[in-house]
């Protein structure tokens, strides 16, 4: 796959003893795609498409494009027209749907890189079928409905004035977004899926998309005739509450890069928010939140901080997390695995995602679109 940007370094022939960097992030490929053949089985007679947003969920949208198009994915959504343009030069042939929709100005670029946009206004709709005419051809898009996430598109009261207006355009999808998907007991699915079905009646012969990763394992399975799943393509758990079902794509490393006796009473960190309570061995890596670590796993009152894996041990982040570095208590960690260059595991075989996250009382979204830049890229499975 060789190198091509910063951004998306690719190590492809490294020992974790190389990187210059101190954080390794390893990305597996084989991985994704066999998430991507999971929930295709599993959305049954549709078409699985894949969710590439955010620079494929921070995890390269380059690489990752690539392999599912290897895979045979031929369908794929992002959120700008930067992102599509991205796209597009990857796939010349790939059907790519831009969740933006139209944003105001871009209608013409849009249309350059042959791009879909999801339409969910009435001042969309116009723009593009303005662009269409200028262009003298009709331009493809999806409709996108709005029951009940009250954050893009249409009111389903508008279905019939949609339909009839949407005759200025090429219409290839109508489609709706479930606001509760991950948690299948909630009476809103099911309310959502109705308001759904009652919509698309307006659009006969056209394609329907409502499920996303969790939506895929949704008892009502509302996959319809695309889906569109995005996290747990990257591993995320798509079934809170339950075992996760997917594998694992992204594992984490970074280096320690000092280390450090402490006596009872000596304070880390900014604001010595963590006392040393017993001599100590402390250890700092070279990663902090400049690198998509979140402060919030920082140790607090009621809240278990983050941690990191020495030597098959658990070791706490003390102190605060900062720009570029976190401190770990490795007093109990084996002592020939805490030491100055050695790599300790921040996530991998033993801590997920959805564990980082809890930590730091997010979502395991924000920790995998917010991985750093600064770290080496490898990417294995290919």
């Amino acid at each position: 796959m060789g190198i091509i940007a910063p951004a998306e370094r690719l190590l492809t022939r490294v020992d974790r003893l190389d990187p210059v960097e101190t954080g390794l992030l390893t990305v597996d490929l084989s991985a994704l795609v066999s998430n991507w053949r999971a929930l295709s089985t599993l959305g049954g007679q549709a078409e699985c498409g894949a969710v590439v947003k955010a620079d494929g969920y921070g995890v390269g949208q380059i690489p990752v494009m690539r392999a599912l198009l290897a895979a045979g994915c031929r369908t794929f959504f992002v959120a700008t027209v930067v992102e599509g343009e991205t796209a597009r030069a990857l796939a010349p042939e790939a059907t790519i749907y831009v969740l933006d929709g139209v944003a105001p100005g871009c209608a013409l670029r849009l249309a350059a890189a042959r791009l879909r946009p999801a339409i969910g206004s009435f001042a969309e709709l116009e723009e593009w079928a303005a662009a269409g005419r200028t262009l003298g051809r009709k331009l493809e898009a999806a409709i996108h409905f709005d029951t009940g996430m009250n954050r893009l598109g249409f009111s389903p009261a508008d279905a019939t004035d949609v339909a009839e207006r949407a005759k200025a355009i090429a219409p290839t999808v109508v489609m709706s977004h479930l606001s509760t998907s991950q948690i299948p007991d909630a009476p809103v699915n099911a309310r959502q899926i109705a308001a759904f079905e009652e919509t698309r009646r307006h659009f006969p012969g056209l394609a329907a998309s409502m499920a996303n990763s969790s939506a895929v394992f949704l008892p009502e399975k509302p996959h319809f005739e695309l889906t569109r799943p995005g996290y747990a393509l990257y591993g995320g758990n798509p079934t809170p509450g339950a075992a996760n079902p997917m594998r694992a794509v992204v594992s984490l490393h970074a280096r320690i890069i000092a280390m450090r006796d402490l006596a009872p009473g000596d304070c880390v960190g900014y604001d010595g928010i963590w006392t040393a309570a017993r001599p100590s061995r402390v250890a700092t890596i070279g990663a902090g939140y400049a690198d998509g670590l979140p402060v919030s796993a920082t140790a607090a009152p009621k809240k278990p901080a983050g941690e990191a894996i020495v030597g098959g041990v658990r070791c706490p982040f003390i102190g605060r997390v900062s720009m570029d570095y976190i401190v770990l208590d490795v007093t109990d960690a084996p002592r020939e695995a805490a030491q100055r260059g050695a790599w300790v595991e921040l996530l991998g075989e033993t801590i997920d995602v959805e564990e980082l996250a809890g930590r730091a009382r997010t979502i395991g979204y924000e920790v995998l679109t917010r991985l750093g830049r600064r770290y080496a890229r490898r990417y294995v499975g290919e």
